[in-house]
């Protein structure tokens, strides 16, 4: 893929992901066809979305159900948000914890060939 697709697709999605991973993904862009670098971005979770979800209904775990930890959400679920603590704590982490996913899925999409 050429540089420019690369830096074009960085831009767009680099606030839904890690900032320290961003160097590794742009390397693996670069021997990627774009069509494949596309699909690979294409299902990315918003962390302002998440933060929002959060706020809103976080002590259910829908916003750990959103970025796709269901196990946390569930537990979430089950215990009211940790009784207003783990809700509470939530809102610090969880627009990091959707870049760490987001990272994560664009990385595996890009390690298959």
């Amino acid at each position: 893929m050429e540089q420019q697709q690369v830096d074009q697709l960085i831009l767009m999605h680099s606030s839904k992901l890690a900032p320290e991973y961003i160097p590794s993904i742009r390397e693996q862009l670069q021997d990627r066809d774009y069509n494949t670098a596309v699909f690979a971005f294409s299902d990315l979770k918003d962390p302002t979305i998440s933060i929002i979800i959060s706020v809103l209904v976080g002590s259910l775990g829908i916003d750990r159900f959103y970025i796709g930890d269901i196990g946390l959400g569930i537990g979430k679920l089950l215990t009211g948000g940790g009784c207003g603590v783990w809700w509470l704590i939530d809102l610090f982490l969880i627009m990091g914890a959707t870049r760490q996913r987001n990272t994560e899925k664009v990385m595996q999409m890009l390690s298959f060939r």
